[in-house]
């Protein structure tokens, strides 16, 4: 029964955390997008330094695309392997993500002035994106949610799996246990084999048998 649950938690874990890096695939497509467009624009312009750095908004949309694949790589590896490192390092990811969500959803709520806490981006990307949220409100705000819950209920699981463990040969008492695969029972000392018989008396030794002789020769 333990080893069916743990097989379940694996599977679902698996599954929702495909759902992060699809984000995170979706965010590296976008942020590739940009990048084409920009190119497009500043060729336009041979006065343009070709050496100016890619612009914050970019950089931004592409670095976090990669780490949530990076998170998604990691959850997948600790669901297969249960691996206590991978499990951790996998919810510090997300923890990680967690901070960094609510400190920007801080910022913008809390600050009137927010957006003078990010640099200026040239491409005018960032005020689009910023209209678009704001005219689809509603709907980003329940995808924002989704993702959010999600990420939750991915660290939930993984520190379920966390707390089963890896013992795999020890979920029922019903089962038959190799001992070559259980650790606990490999070196166990089994009892030494005793013969019942008659009993058998080695030889005895040279002096003793000398001094039986010198008795019987004084008798």
């Amino acid at each position: 029964m333990g080893r069916m649950v743990r097989s379940c938690l694996q599977s679902l874990l698996k599954i929702v955390n495909s759902f992060i890096g699809m984000v995170g695939l979706a965010m590296v497509l976008y942020a590739v997008w940009l990048m084409r467009i920009w190119e497009k624009q500043t060729s336009d312009f041979p006065s343009w330094d070709s050496d100016y750095p890619l612009p914050w908004f970019m950089s931004a949309f592409l670095g976090i695309g990669f780490s949530l694949c990076v998170i998604m790589l990691t959850g997948h590896i600790a669901a297969a392997t249960i691996n206590s490192c991978c499990l951790y390092l996998y919810m510090f990811f997300i923890f990680l993500l967690f901070l960094l969500e609510a400190g920007v959803v801080a910022d913008v709520f809390l600050n009137r002035d927010w957006e003078k806490d990010f640099p200026e981006d040239p491409t005018g990307n960032f005020n689009q994106f910023k209209d678009f949220i704001e005219s689809n409100f509603e709907i980003c705000k329940w995808i924002g949610l989704s993702i959010v819950s999600i990420q939750g209920f991915s660290m939930l699981l993984a520190m379920i799996l966390k707390a089963l463990g890896p013992h795999e040969y020890y979920d029922s008492d019903d089962d038959d246990y190799d001992p070559a695969r259980a650790p606990l029972l490999k070196h166990a000392d089994h009892p030494h084999a005793y013969v019942v018989g008659d009993p058998v008396y080695g030889p005895k030794s040279d002096a003793w048998t000398i001094r039986v002789n010198d008795k019987q020769a004084n008798r």
